[in-house]
């Protein structure tokens, strides 16, 4: 497929969508649910053979959490610092999406690489943590993570419809969706929430202040850039910049990567019952834990 038509791989995927059923476009793999279309068992299995550079910049984040506005954000800081302007490839950088062929070819790339991932960091090539390359790893309030990911998943042909809310509700605190449970990816960030080669930075300190977040983000990976690059950046890289862009930089895709980007959209969703469910889960799993108190949780979920 990829050597068919290399120049849109997203959209033979979508053909590929349409002859399938619901129920085909899902499979489990230890446990966790994956996209039979974007992430085969032969991708997930050349994975293992993926060698990280110590240089590499990595992303990552759970679904839904910011990943494809940070991957914007990325690119604008890595092209500011270098002085060049280069346009995005035709694939997003995540690992998990990339046919064994493609993979093959990432060692042919000159440095520095964007590489990204959904993936629980368990499941992730080892080469991520043991090459020791920087990892920015995006967070979002799990209730707002829950509404856009409900809405992705009935935007986007790749996936099965999540209608109803009540099941999808259901599915997404057992971890029954793609890419597994947001609280256990939760967990296992927790675990190394105090590696140097790691930093967390929450959806909504970005919306907040962005330039103080587009300035740490560009120190953490090494990329120089002056006060007024840093501004520029993040005028270049609001939601609402990055929605106005999305169909060059996302084609036909934009309108289902990018919707409201909103903080508290939770609210017009959630009945009483599963707002309070979700804040049981969340005290079980998380209070307490670093992580936890970078979510403020009793800010944005109450």
């Amino acid at each position: 497929m990829s050597q068919t038509q290399p120049e849109n791989p997203m959209k033979s995927r979508m053909e590929q969508a349409k002859e399938m059923k619901d129920e085909e476009k899902l499979y489990k793999r230890d446990g966790v649910l994956y996209s039979s279309i974007l992430s085969p068992p032969e991708t997930l299995d050349k994975l293992k053979d993926l060698e990280a550079r110590e240089d590499d910049v990595i992303l990552v984040a759970y679904p839904k959490c910011g990943f494809n506005w940070m991957v914007g954000v990325l690119r604008k800081i890595m092209n500011a610092s270098t002085g060049k302007n280069e346009a995005p490839p035709d694939r997003p950088p995540l690992v998990e999406f990339l046919p064994p062929d493609v993979q093959q070819k990432l060692s042919e790339m000159p440095p520095r690489r964007l590489l990204g991932s959904h993936l629980h960091p368990d499941n992730m090539p080892a080469s991520f943590f043991t090459k020791k390359p920087k990892i920015l790893v995006v967070f979002r309030n799990p209730k707002d993570t829950l509404v856009s990911y409900f809405h992705f998943m009935n935007k986007n042909p790749v996936l099965p419809s999540a209608e109803p809310w009540d099941k999808f509700f259901s599915e997404f605190l057992a971890g029954e969706v793609p890419w597994g449970c947001y609280f256990d990816h939760a967990l296992a960030w927790e675990k190394r929430i105090d590696d140097p080669n790691v930093m967390i930075v929450m959806y909504e300190e970005l919306k907040q202040n962005l330039p103080m977040e587009v300035k740490k983000i560009s120190e953490f990976f090494s990329f120089p850039l002056t006060q007024e690059q840093v501004n520029s950046v993040a005028e270049q890289s609001t939601f609402n910049a990055m929605l106005e862009n999305s169909n060059k930089s996302h084609s036909n895709m934009g309108s289902i990567f990018f919707r409201k980007g909103e903080v508290g959209d939770w609210k017009n969703h959630f009945s009483e019952a599963q707002s309070k469910e979700m804040d049981e889960i969340f005290r079980s799993k998380l209070a307490g834990t670093k992580l936890g108190a970078q979510m403020k949780y009793d800010i944005y979920c109450q």
